[in-house]
């Protein structure tokens, strides 16, 4: 098989993707350290380190050696595991809060290698700089983007509030590129949006679980039954979330299953990762004195839902969607998901550095691990009417080096026919089809998932439906 897009990179998840955990922060002690010490290993750490500092080149500081030495020896257990040195983990708890300091746009690779614009935040320095949906960012200040990466792209284009950053834009209907120069400011990042798409039914989208989000959803979906209180489906959007905040996960499937029940359970070497989790407000609430979910209309738990997910739906979005099919209270529509069935902890070391550790796995309600296999949908539905775009092209857990296996099940095969002539031809397609808006009339997974609420027939995958699909009950989810 020839080199696939997947290994190289070019297709990723999009602007979001290093926070594509469920996240505990915590500074519970850790377990006690073996008393036998690997004291040979250890020794040539020491000569190593002497070696560098009287042999290479030039002078290196001790502060950079020992902090490369933490950040390689963590980087080398899982692909989530990192130390954060100071900006990333302000980045870190910024992003958790909902708001950082940017440009406000929401970013993910194109086919080219290029960053492409997936839309600006309304009233952000990016909106009013005149930045555009479809536009490739080509150059960050004197950076080549070109096979940057998404991860290096967002640090570059973040920094500190009232600096500048130029970009270099190539657009469609511009002859020449066009050089915007933008000042980063504070942004407040809204993670939920939701509307009224036609009498009678309503989509709800979380982007990110965040610390605000299960406020912002409990006021959304209050405004949609107060303008539709017979609401007859309600379509979860959860594509494209990469994660977040465990109690953001747990919050949102409790306000729509059963009181009490069981969301997800955990296990991993610490008896505090040794855990069940539940639908009740000490295990979803950041405030001891509230609970942001007890004001919402009781015939929530009862509507018919669908949930929309993607291969970018990771890790928190997982555990959402992998509790509602278990207590088949939803459908679950669109594509496999991501695979991501880790808990990262995060355990500050001073006050401006920490580690984002794995610490366990996660599991759903019937005891399903989710890592490096992802939730299958009930329905699996392409993102356009032609076939699934660059979707299916995205990398996912089992792609990734050093992934932790599944513990319970075997992982999925790699797709044999994964061929690089065939990616280009489905990028050949992308290029010639207008950015995708989620929510819009042009949505052909929304619309497919208002057809199963209403009882219609739906357009299943054309290269992955499988003929028990072809013939499941149209009926609503109880």
């Amino acid at each position: 098989m020839g080199p696939t897009l997947k290994n190289s990179g070019l297709v990723g998840l999009g602007v979001i993707a290093g926070m594509a955990v469920s996240m505990q922060f915590s500074a519970v002690a850790q377990k006690p350290l073996e008393r036998d010490m690997p004291l040979a290993e250890l020794r040539q750490l020491a000569d190593v380190y002497g070696l560098i500092k009287s042999d290479y080149v030039e002078s290196v500081e001790d502060k950079k050696l020992l902090t490369e030495a933490i950040s390689g020896m963590v980087a080398s257990l899982d692909p989530h595991s990192a130390y954060l040195d100071k900006k990333a983990y302000r980045d870190l708890r910024e992003g958790t809060e909902g708001r950082f300091v940017g440009l406000g746009i929401e970013i993910a690779a194109s086919e080219d290698g290029y960053i492409r614009i997936v839309s600006p935040i309304e009233d952000s320095p990016a909106y009013r700089a005149g930045i555009k949906a479809g536009d490739l960012i080509t150059r960050i200040d004197t950076f080549a983007v070109q096979g940057l990466g998404i991860d290096e792209a967002v640090k570059k284009m973040r920094g500190e509030p009232h600096t500048k950053v130029t970009l270099t834009i190539v657009r469609k209907e511009t002859p020449q590129p066009l050089a915007i120069t933008i000042t980063r400011q504070q942004i407040v990042q809204k993670s939920v949006k939701g509307k009224i798409v036609e009498p009678g039914y309503a989509w709800l989208r979380i982007s990110q679980f965040q610390e605000p989000t299960l406020d912002d959803m409990a006021a959304k979906l209050a405004a949609i039954y107060q303008k539709d209180p017979q609401l007859k489906g309600l379509v979860l959007d959860l594509r494209n979330d990469p994660g977040g905040l465990l109690q953001g996960a747990i919050g949102v499937s409790a306000a729509f299953l059963p009181k009490d029940a069981e969301v997800v359970s955990t296990n991993g070497q610490l008896a505090d990762s040794k855990q069940k989790f539940y639908g009740r407000p000490e295990f979803y609430s950041f405030r001891n004195d509230s609970d942001p979910l007890a004001r919402l209309p009781a015939a929530l738990k009862q509507v018919p839902m669908v949930v929309l997910v993607n291969t970018g739906s990771a890790s928190a979005s997982e555990i959402v969607a992998g509790a509602l099919q278990d207590y088949k209270r939803a459908v679950i529509l669109g594509s496999q998901t991501f695979g991501k069935g880790s808990v990262q902890t995060i355990r500050p070391l001073t006050a401006d550095t920490a580690v984002k550790l794995t610490t366990a796995r996660y599991y759903t309600p019937k005891g399903r691990s989710i890592q490096a296999k992802g939730i299958m949908p009930d329905f699996l539905v392409d993102e356009h009417a032609d076939g699934d775009g660059l979707n299916g092209l995205r990398m996912r857990e089992a792609d990734l080096d050093k992934h932790l296996s599944n513990d319970r099940d075997k992982e999925d095969a790699k797709n044999a026919n994964d061929e690089l002539e065939e990616q280009m031809r489905i990028m050949a397609a992308e290029r010639k089809r207008k950015p995708l808006e989620y929510g819009s009339a042009d949505d052909f997974q929304l619309q497919q998932a208002l057809n199963h609420l209403k009882g219609l027939p739906v357009q299943l995958s054309k290269a992955l439906a499988r003929p028990s699909l072809a013939h499941a009950d149209k009926k609503s989810a109880p």
